[in-house]
C-alpha cells in the first residue's frame, strides 16, 4: 500500500513526530458515502473543544491566549522566548492540554513567566474580554500558576497509591469532590432493579459539589458542553441523509436522543444498536467512550472517529472472529470465567478517515467496543484495527536503527523484521477482537469493581489473549501466520517493550503511570520474575538486553497469568488487583532506565507520534449541490490547529 510521491512524515518538536495517514480507496466510495464521510468528519472535528476542557479546566483558556501570541504580529518571533512558547503551544495542541498525553505529567515550559507577562498585557484588549476578563493583570493571575508552578495541577491523572486520586489530578471530571466521595456516589447509583444491565454510571457527566450536594451536571444539548455538542447533533443529522441504510440511520437518532437528553440507558439502546449495523462500509465512533483519563475509571472522554472498510484486509479479521467460539473454548483461564456462548463478535481493518477528540492527534492502532460487559456479554462487540494509522506508523519506522541497538543478535533482528508487521497486526486483532470480548464476569460482579486498577488489569487481560494464542498452532492452520516460528518475534519485541524500550517514554525518577505501559510492564516483569530460565536480562558489551531462552515456556508463563487476570476481573478481586499492579507494573529500575534513555538518545527519534487529518474539501456545482470531496495531504500542524480553532471553537 505504499506510495512514493506520499509523505508519511512531516514536522517534529519536543519528543513527539507528526505523521500522514492515506485515505486508500476514498475515490472508489460513491458521492453518497462520501458525503456521509465528510458530515460525520465534522461531527468529528466539532467536538474538539470539549476535550481540551474535559483535560484541564484551565486548558481552553491557556491554549485560547497562547494562539493570540503565536498570531500576534507585533510579538518578535525570533526570540528564544517565542521559540519556547511555540514548541510548548504546539504541544498542547497535541495533548488537548498542559499535560504530557502519555505521562500526564505537566509541561516545563521553555519560556519565562516575564516574557510571557509582557507580550499577554501587550495584546490588543479584546482578546482577554473575549476569554471573559476584565484586565491582562486579571488574566495573569490565573493563568501564570498554572503554566509556571510545578506544585500546581502537576499531574492530569494520578495513579500513586494512597492517595486521593480525584484531588491530586487536574483533569476537569470532578469539583470539591474526593475519591471517597465519587466513589460512594456512584455506587450508591446503581438501580437494584437493573441487576447487571447496570448504565456506565458518570460515563457521561461532571460530579460537582453544589450548596453543599453532591451534582452531576450531564453533558448534552442544553447542559454542560452544550454548543459544541448542539453543532455535533446537527451534523449527524446531516449525516443521516445520506446514510448508507435504515439500520445506520436508527444508530444516528438514537445516538441523537442520547446527546439531547443526556441519558445513560439510551447510549446502551446505541450502543446495542451499533453492534447490528454490519452490512454499511462507512461506520464511525462518537461520544463520552474511554475512561481511562479519569483516575477511578468511571468518566468518559470525548472522542471521534470516522472509518470506512479495507476489505481485503477485512478477511484476516473475519476469519478471526468467525472462530471466537473456538478460541473461547480452548483458552487457559478457568470455564468458570469462559463465555459459554459467544454472542456478535465481528472485526474489521478499517481506514481512518478522520481522527477528533481524544483520537486526535495520537490515536489508538485498535478499537474494541463497546465497553459495558453486559453488553459484551449478551450481544458483542466490534472490532476494528486501523490500518492506515498502522501502515503510517511502519513506514516511518523503516530503517530508524532502533532494532539494531534493542534486539540482542541478528537471528532475533531477522526474526523480527521478517515477521514484525504481520505479528504486530495479528497480536492488534487478538487483543481487539477476541481479548477484550473474552470471558465473563461472575453473577453479582460490578464491572467497576477493581476501580482505579481496572483500566490496566484489562488492557493486560486483552494483551494476554493475544499473546497466548498467537503462538497457537490454529493460527497457522488458518493462514494467520505463514509458519510456526513467527510468534517468537512478537513475544520479544512484546518482553523488549515491557522490560526495557518503553521506558523511553518516562522522564528519569517518575513511575510508570499509563494504563498500556503498566499493562506491558506487569506482564513482562511477572515472567520475568516467574521465568528465570526462560526469560532474563543479560549484558553485551556493556549494554543489556532481553534473552528468551525457551518460547514455548514462555507462552506456558502467558497462559498462567491469564487465567489469573481471568480470575481476578471475573471475581472482582480488588486487593489481588491491587498487589499484581503495584509490584509488576508501576516501578522503575533507575540504572536501566538511565542505559535505555542514554541509547535512545543517540539515535536522535521521537518516542511518540501522532497524526495531521486530512483536509476534506467539498466541491460544489453552480447551484451549491456537494459532487465530490477533495483530499488535501499537505496541510501543515500549526495551520491545521489555528483552522480547528477557528472554525470548531465553541467552548
Amino acid at each position: 500500500m505504499s506510495d512514493s510521491s506520499f509523505a508519511y512524515t512531516d514536522e517534529r518538536f519536543a519528543d513527539l513526530q507528526m505523521l500522514r495517514y492515506r485515505l486508500a480507496g476514498f475515490s472508489n466510495l460513491s458521492l453518497s458515502q462520501k458525503k456521509y464521510v465528510f458530515f460525520l468528519s465534522k461531527a468529528t472535528l466539532v467536538g474538539r473543544d470539549i476535550t481540551t476542557d474535559q483535560f484541564g479546566e484551565f486548558n481552553l483558556l491557556i491554549r485560547k491566549t497562547l494562539e493570540a501570541v503565536y498570531t500576534d504580529e507585533a510579538v518578535d518571533r525570533t526570540t528564544a522566548d517565542f521559540k519556547g512558547m511555540e514548541v510548548y503551544l504546539k504541544r498542547v495542541w497535541f495533548s488537548n492540554g498542559i499535560h504530557h498525553h502519555y505521562g500526564c505529567e505537566k509541561f516545563v515550559p521553555e519560556f519565562s513567566e516575564a516574557w510571557f507577562r509582557k507580550v499577554v498585557a501587550a495584546l490588543p484588549r479584546d482578546v482577554w474580554e473575549r476569554v471573559g476578563y476584565t484586565s491582562a493583570d486579571a488574566l495573569l493571575a490565573v493563568l501564570c500558576p498554572v503554566i509556571f508552578d510545578p506544585a500546581v495541577q502537576p499531574k492530569r491523572v494520578n495513579q500513586a497509591a494512597g492517595e486521593d486520586l480525584v484531588a491530586t489530578s487536574a483533569c476537569n471530571f470532578y469539583r470539591g469532590v474526593s475519591q471517597q466521595e465519587a466513589e460512594r456516589f456512584y455506587a450508591e447509583r446503581r438501580d437494584p432493579e437493573a441487576g447487571d444491565e447496570q448504565p456506565s454510571w458518570g460515563l457521561n457527566s461532571k460530579l460537582v459539589r453544589c450548596d453543599g450536594r453532591l451534582e452531576e451536571e450531564l453533558y448534552r444539548t442544553g447542559g454542560l458542553y452544550g454548543a459544541a455538542i448542539k453543532q455535533i447533533v446537527y451534523w449527524l443529522k446531516k449525516a443521516a441523509e445520506v446514510a448508507e441504510n435504515d439500520q445506520q440511520r436508527k444508530v444516528i437518532g438514537l445516538l441523537v436522543d442520547y446527546y439531547e437528553t443526556g441519558d445513560l440507558r439510551l447510549f446502551d439502546q446505541y450502543s446495542i444498536e451499533w453492534l447490528k449495523e454490519q452490512e454499511g462500509m462507512v461506520d464511525f465512533i462518537n461520544g463520552f467512550i474511554e475512561v481511562y483519563g479519569d483516575p477511578l475509571g468511571l468518566k468518559g472522554s470525548w472522542e471521534g472517529l470516522v472509518e470506512y472498510k479495507d476489505m481485503v484486509a477485512t478477511r484476516r479479521t473475519e476469519t478471526i472472529s468467525a472462530h471466537a467460539q473456538w478460541f473461547e473454548d480452548h483458552s487457559p483461564v478457568d470455564p468458570r470465567f469462559r463465555k459459554p456462548q459467544v454472542k456478535g463478535v465481528t472485526a474489521h481493518v478499517i481506514c481512518a478517515a478522520m481522527l477528533g477528540g481524544d483520537e486526535y492527534p495520537a490515536s489508538a492502532i485498535g478499537i474494541n467496543l463497546p465497553n459495558a460487559d453486559w453488553i459484551r456479554a449478551r450481544y458483542g462487540s466490534k472490532s476494528v484495527t486501523i490500518g492506515n494509522l498502522t501502515e503510517a506508523y511502519n513506514q516511518a519506522a523503516r530503517g530508524n536503527g532502533f532494532d539494531d541497538e534493542f534486539v540482542i543478535d541478528e537471528p532475533t533482528r531477522t526474526s523480527v523484521d521478517r515477521y514484525g508487521d504481520v505479528c504486530d497486526d495479528l497480536h492488534t486483532d487478538l487483543h481487539e477482537c477476541l481479548g477484550h470480548g473474552s470471558g465473563q464476569l461472575l453473577p453479582g460482579v460490578a464491572s467497576d469493581a477493581l476501580k482505579s486498577y481496572g483500566s490496566t488489569i484489562e488492557e493486560a487481560r486483552a494483551d494476554l489473549f493475544g499473546l497466548y494464542y498467537i503462538a497457537d498452532a490454529e493460527l497457522v492452520r488458518l493462514g494467520l501466520v505463514p509458519d510456526a516460528k513467527a510468534y517468537e518475534s512478537q513475544y520479544y519485541t512484546y518482553m523488549m517493550n515491557g522490560l526495557m524500550t518503553q521506558l523511553v517514554r518516562i522522564k528519569p525518577g517518575h513511575q510508570i503511570e499509563e494504563a498500556h505501559m503498566r499493562n506491558r510492564a506487569l506482564i513482562a516483569h511477572w515472567c520475568l520474575e516467574h521465568g528465570k530460565n526462560v526469560v532474563e536480562l543479560v549484558k553485551r558489551n556493556g549494554k543489556t538486553y532481553v534473552k528468551i531462552n525457551d518460547y514455548p515456556a514462555l507462552r506456558t508463563l502467558f497462559a498462567q497469568l491469564l487465567a489469573e487476570i481471568q480470575r481476578i476481573k471475573s471475581e472482582g478481586d480488588y486487593e489481588a488487583g491491587k498487589t499484581l499492579v503495584e509490584r509488576y507494573a508501576v516501578k522503575v529500575d533507575p540504572v536501566l532506565h538511565e542505559e535505555v534513555l542514554a541509547r535512545y538518545r543517540k539515535l536522535n527519534l521521537a518516542p511518540y507520534k501522532g497524526f495531521i487529518n486530512p483536509w476534506m474539501k467539498p466541491v460544489e456545482d453552480a447551484d451549491g449541490n456537494i459532487i465530490d470531496i477533495e483530499l488535501d495531504y499537505t496541510e501543515g500542524y500549526a495551520h491545521q490547529m489555528l483552522r480547528y480553532s477557528r472554525e470548531y471553537g465553541l467552548l
